[in-house]
């Protein structure tokens, strides 16, 4: 019994990290977050984030023969793999869209 609930357990949490993969592309975005935002993105959703980067590779390794026969295996890699480590790697401290900051250029008046 104890076995079946922890097989069950594992798949939902397989399941809900799955989910994630599907964050966005990385682009320019224009977002000032709080401290509380940036210190629960780096102890609470970075972590899951990664967990998720690690689960989706795994998944797309098992998946890749079958991917390659069908001819997606690029498509599986992006959505696997390259969306959650860009979520992960890419996205501003605390900011909810995917992508790189914008440097701000400030120009001094004469």
């Amino acid at each position: 019994m104890t076995r079946k609930i922890s097989h069950t357990l594992m798949a939902t949490v397989a399941a809900c990290l799955l989910a994630f993969s599907s964050v966005g592309h990385a682009r320019a975005i224009d977002e000032s977050p709080s401290a509380l935002a940036m210190a629960g993105d780096a102890v609470f959703v970075r972590p899951v984030l990664l967990a998720t980067t690690i689960v989706g590779s795994a998944v797309y390794l098992v998946s890749l023969p079958f991917s390659l026969l069908g001819g997606n295996a690029a498509e599986a890699g992006e959505t696997l793999v390259v969306g959650p480590a860009k979520a992960t790697f890419v996205r501003c401290l605390g900011c909810t869209k995917s992508g790189r900051k914008p440097e701000t250029v400030e120009q001094s008046g004469k």
